[in-house]
C-alpha cells in the first residue's frame, strides 16, 4: 500500500487536522463507508443524492483518518480528522502527490472502446518483465477511479497500466496529470458519448488530450488504419508507433481466428517475429494485443515475454467470455456497448465455426444523443447482413430499439422485442438447441446479462 502519515495527508490536500487520532494507517483509501477497513484512510466524498459526510463518523469506528468538507455528527476518538474545503479534489490532490513519490513506467490507455481490454493485455505482458505491475481495477477510469487506482499503488512499483474514460470534454486533461503517462494509448476513436460531444471530430478533439501531455521522450501508441490516425499524429511530440498497418514497425501476419481465440504471427520491426496465441475470439482482439505488445516492447520486454503474457491474459468479466449450457455456447460480451463494439461483436460471432446456428440478444446503447437511432438501426443492419439465425431486442420500447429491430426486420431476420429478461430467456429456451451460439450485447443500463442469469438459474 502506499506510504502515508499524517503530514503528507493534510499537506497534500491543504486540509487542517481537527483532531489527531492514535490509528496509523495501514490499508490505503476508501470513498465506500461500507467498505471501509481498518486502518483506512476514509474520504467522504458526496452527489446529488448523498453527503458523504453524514457517513463519516461510523467510518471513524474502523478507518485511521477521516477526511470531511463539513463535520456532522462525532468520531471516534482513535481516529483523526482532517476537514477540507472539497472532498473530491482532497482526494485527487492525494493522488497527484502519491504518483510524484512513484518511481514508475506507466502506461495511460483512453479510447472510444477496448480500453479496459487493451489495459489487461497491458498488464499481462508487462508482468512477465517487471515484478511488480498495477493496473486499473475493472474499469474504474473516471475522476473517482484513476485517484483510486494511482493511491492503490505501492511504493516498489514498477510499471503500471491506467485507463482514463471520459464523456464530457475536458474530462481527461485532470486525469492525465493525475496519471502523468510516459506511453499513451488511443484504442480507438468512435462515436460512444457523442450524445455528450457532439460530433467524433470533438471526440477526438477530447481523447487526444493523452496525446497532447507526452513528453518528447514519450511514445504515441495507437492503431494505424483508425479514422483520425493522421490527426491524433499531429498531437503529439512524443515518439509516434501506430501498429496493425501493412508497414506498421509492430503487425499481425496470417492471422487465424476461431471460438477459442486467435493465433497469429507477431512482426516486431527490427526485433523479429513470433507466434502468438491469443486466448478470446474476435480480429478487433488482436488489434487491442498489437497496443499492448507495442507497449511492452517500448518498456523492454522481449518478444517471448509478450507472446506469453498474451498467451495468459484474463479479461476483466463480460469481454467476450465463452461458457456452455445444454450444448448451447453463450458469447458474454455485456460489459458494455457503443456501436462499434456492437458490430465487432456480432462479426466475431459471425466468424465463430459452429455446428448449429447464430443467435443475438442485443439491448440500447447509451449516450449517443440525437445519432441513436441511426446508430441502433445500424447495429439492427448488421446483424442482418451478417446472417444471424435471429435476434432478441431487449428492452422497454424506445425509438432506438425500433430502429434497431426494424432494420434486422428489413434484412428478413427473424427478430422478436421483450421487455424483461425472464422473457427473453423464455423465448431463447423454446429457440435455441445444441450446437447454436448466442451473442449477448448491450450497454449497462440495458442488463443483457441478467437474461443470462435467467438462462443459468437452478444451475
Amino acid at each position: 500500500m502506499m506510504d502515508l502519515n499524517l503530514q503528507d495527508l493534510t499537506a497534500s490536500t491543504g486540509g487542517i487536522m481537527l483532531v489527531q487520532g492514535t490509528r496509523g494507517v495501514t490499508t490505503g483509501v476508501c470513498t465506500d463507508s461500507r467498505r471501509v477497513r481498518e486502518g483506512c484512510v476514509f474520504i467522504a466524498l458526496s452527489g446529488d443524492k448523498f453527503d458523504g459526510n453524514s457517513f463519516a463518523p461510523e467510518a471513524s469506528k474502523k478507518a485511521a483518518v477521516v477526511v470531511v468538507s463539513r463535520v456532522v455528527g462525532n468520531y471516534d476518538a482513535e481516529c483523526s480528522v482532517v476537514v477540507v474545503p472539497d472532498t473530491l479534489k482532497a482526494l485527487q490532490d492525494m493522488a497527484t502527490w502519491w504518483r510524484a513519490q512513484l518511481s514508475v513506467r506507466v502506461v495511460g490507455i483512453t479510447g472510444s472502446s477496448g480500453k479496459t481490454s487493451t489495459k489487461d493485455m497491458v498488464r499481462s505482458v508487462l508482468a512477465q518483465h517487471y515484478s511488480t505491475v498495477e493496473a486499473t481495477q475493472g474499469n474504474l477510469n473516471n475522476h473517482i477511479g484513476v485517484p483510486l487506482s494511482i493511491l492503490s499503488a505501492p511504493a516498489n512499483t514498477q510499471a503500471a497500466v491506467w485507463e482514463m474514460g471520459m464523456n464530457h470534454t475536458g474530462e481527461l486533461a485532470p486525469l492525465c496529470a493525475m496519471v502523468q503517462p510516459h506511453i499513451g494509448i488511443i484504442t480507438h476513436i468512435g462515436s460512444a458519448h457523442i450524445g455528450m460531444l457532439g460530433s467524433r471530430d470533438a471526440i477526438a478533439q477530447e481523447k487526444c488530450t493523452l496525446a497532447r501531455v507526452l513528453s518528447a521522450d514519450g511514445c504515441m501508441i495507437y492503431p494505424a488504419n483508425d479514422d483520425y490516425a493522421d490527426y491524433i499524429a499531429t498531437q503529439t511530440q512524443a515518439h509516434l508507433l501506430p501498429v496493425g498497418g501493412e508497414a506498421s514497425a509492430v503487425r499481425a501476419r496470417n492471422v487465424r481466428s476461431g471460438a477459442q481465440g486467435s493465433d497469429y504471427e507477431l512482426v516486431i520491426e527490427g526485433t523479429g517475429e513470433i507466434p502468438v496465441h491469443l486466448p478470446v475470439p474476435g480480429e478487433h482482439m488482436v488489434g487491442n494485443s498489437l497496443l499492448a505488445a507495442a507497449a511492452g516492447w517500448r518498456l523492454g520486454c522481449s518478444l517471448q515475454e509478450i507472446a506469453e503474457g498474451l498467451r495468459g491474459i484474463a479479461l476483466t468479466k463480460g469481454r467476450l467470455t465463452c461458457r456452455e449450457k445444454d450444448g448451447v455456447l453463450l458469447v458474454d460480451d455485456t460489459y458494455n456497448a457503443n456501436p462499434e463494439s456492437m458490430m465487432a461483436a456480432l462479426r466475431t460471432v459471425a466468424s465463430m465455426p459452429v455446428d448449429g446456428r447464430r443467435y443475438a440478444v442485443l439491448g440500447k446503447m447509451g449516450e449517443l444523443g440525437s445519432a441513436g437511432v441511426a446508430a441502433h438501426a445500424e447495429v439492427g443492419k448488421c446483424a442482418a447482413e451478417l446472417k444471424y439465425s435471429g435476434v432478441v431486442v431487449l428492452g422497454e420500447g424506445s425509438a432506438e430499439l425500433h430502429a434497431l429491430a426494424a432494420a434486422v426486420r428489413e434484412g428478413r431476420v427473424p427478430v422478436m422485442r421483450v421487455d424483461t429478461p425472464k422473457a427473453a430467456a423464455d423465448n431463447l429456451r423454446g429457440m435455441v438447441q445444441a450446437g447454436d451460439v448466442i451473442l449477448f450485447k448491450g450497454s449497462r443500463v440495458a442488463g443483457i446479462e441478467r437474461v443470462m442469469d435467467e438462462l443459468f438459474k437452478g444451475d
